[in-house]
């Protein structure tokens, strides 16, 4: 990939940041007023209002830097997993949230929001992988793992565990349910630095590794033989996508709820633009999820008079999204 697609991947969620940092409620920042202060702190004009410099720059550096940067985070996480678990098993039905990957991670993670001395990323990771771990299980068999096995499992484990999110809502401390519902509709506005430094280590960290080894993704594609016949060992192939892309949904999951339609409808978008090839095909996911979540979440703050859940506009957004792409495949008969 040249220089100027590399920069362009990055630079169009970046971009999109920055402006999201001047959107917002105009009786508390506007976006004239934002601009100035911005302009003013890089010396490139006179600034804000200085009884109003001190709000500005609290609402910008507190509140929405850490929630942009965690909706770039979680965006990337949930697309790029999506992207690779489709790769990986061949089926572009496939997400974390059909693989049951979403509701194990929600269920760890309500646990841990119940009884706080857990550590909510490790119980988030615990639980995805233990959901994903029972679904490969159960479609995996000698001749090998059974597209039709891998979505019926998933859906029974996705079932299994959201009954076991159910129970711990419904043990839960009445004044700790509150926070886990909001949390398992997936929501960006309790976004802190907190949880923007403990979310993106391990995030970035599996999604490095999901990019530096979509190769092999590639050469899975061609068949157990085939990858045999090329030196690369089919089962720790697999091994070496499925843990990081667990890695990196669980943490976004852990630290913004159940975002559905991320990992399932923008592989499909980007398919479309490039084509099946892992190596374009998994960096421009990456790019768009981060770019499509930061979207959809200036749209869930700004566009009624009350915030709503991200999570509800990524099912509004993605939902038709994803029967129009359907259409088109079958239209083009890929389908």
């Amino acid at each position: 990939m040249g220089w100027g697609k590399s920069v362009l991947l990055v630079g169009l969620p970046v971009a999109a940041g920055g402006v999201s940092l001047l959107v917002g409620p105009a009786e508390v920042a506007g976006v004239r007023e934002t601009l100035a202060y911005l302009l003013g702190a890089a010396g490139l004009g006179p600034g804000a209002a200085p009884e109003r410099a001190q709000l500005l720059g609290t609402v910008l550096w507190e509140v929405r830097l850490p929630r942009v940067l965690l909706a770039l985070v979680v965006g990337l996480a949930l697309s790029l997993s999506g992207a690779a678990l489709q790769a990986l098993f061949r089926n572009p039905l496939v997400a974390p949230e059909v693989l049951g990957l979403s509701a194990g991670a929600a269920a760890g993670a309500a646990l841990a929001l119940a009884l706080p001395p857990l550590p909510v990323h490790l119980t988030a990771f615990v639980g995805g992988a233990a959901a994903v771990g029972l679904t490969y299980g159960i479609a995996y068999a000698r001749q090998g793992v059974s597209i039709t096995a891998l979505i019926l499992g998933g859906v029974i484990v996705n079932g299994i565990f959201t009954a076991l999110l159910t129970i711990i809502q419904f043990l839960a401390d009445p004044f700790r349910l509150q926070t886990i519902v909001q949390w398992t509709m997936g929501n960006l506005h309790t976004a802190t630095w907190d949880k923007v430094l403990s979310a993106s280590p391990p995030i970035l960290a599996g999604s490095a590794l999901l990019l530096l080894g979509r190769w092999r993704l590639n050469v899975l594609a061609l068949g157990e033989e085939e990858a045999r016949a090329v030196g690369v060992h089919p089962e720790r192939a697999k091994l070496l996508i499925l843990l990081p892309a667990t890695l990196a949904a669980t943490s976004a999951v852990a630290v913004a709820g159940i975002i559905a339609m991320v990992g399932l409808t923008l592989p499909h978008v980007a398919r479309l633009l490039v084509g099946a090839d892992n190596r374009r095909l998994l960096p421009l996911t990456a790019s768009l999820g981060a770019l499509f979540l930061v979207v959809v979440d200036n749209c869930s703050r700004t566009l009624a008079a009350f915030e709503l859940p991200v999570g509800i506009f990524t099912l509004l957004i993605g939902g038709p999204g994803f029967i129009v792409l359907l259409r088109l495949k079958l239209l083009r008969g890929a389908l």
